[in-house]
């Protein structure tokens, strides 16, 4: 993955954002939108365009572009800075690969055990029936 080509592709478009804080929202454009068209990006291969295609499958548009946004501050700058690192970290964990299972064996003290644990438990209950005569 190369940083400074992803950036360099990356869209951004201010608007206003909505919700409480009197004049300073209606005046200014500080809610900011990032979009990042996965189709014509040349930040990443093949394999992991379709790694992100299955992982992201939920936030992309049927286009293949995925819009982030962030209001979380007064300031657009702010709001840049934080919706490039969260599309930076969205992109990271959609890349790892998780690592495969390995099925483990049963040791053969834990077999005994609960074969030893069945044993017991059975003649307990043996012991609770009537005596035959």
């Amino acid at each position: 993955m190369n940083k400074e080509v992803l950036h360099n592709e990356l869209r951004f478009k201010a608007i206003r954002s909505g919700g409480a804080g009197g004049q300073h929202v209606n005046k200014v454009s500080s809610k900011v939108v990032l979009s990042f068209d996965l189709n014509a990006s040349q930040a990443f291969s093949a394999e992991e365009k379709e790694r992100l295609y299955s992982v992201l499958a939920s936030k992309l548009s049927k286009e293949g572009f995925l819009l982030l946004s962030c209001d979380e501050s007064r300031s657009q700058f702010k709001n840049k800075a934080l919706v490039i690192a969260r599309f930076l970290q969205l992109i990271e964990t959609a890349l790892q690969v998780p690592k495969s299972r390995k099925a483990t064996k049963i040791p053969k003290a834990v077999i005994e055990k609960r074969l030893k644990a069945k044993r017991s438990q059975s003649a307990l209950k043996e012991t609770r029936q009537k005596p035959k005569l």
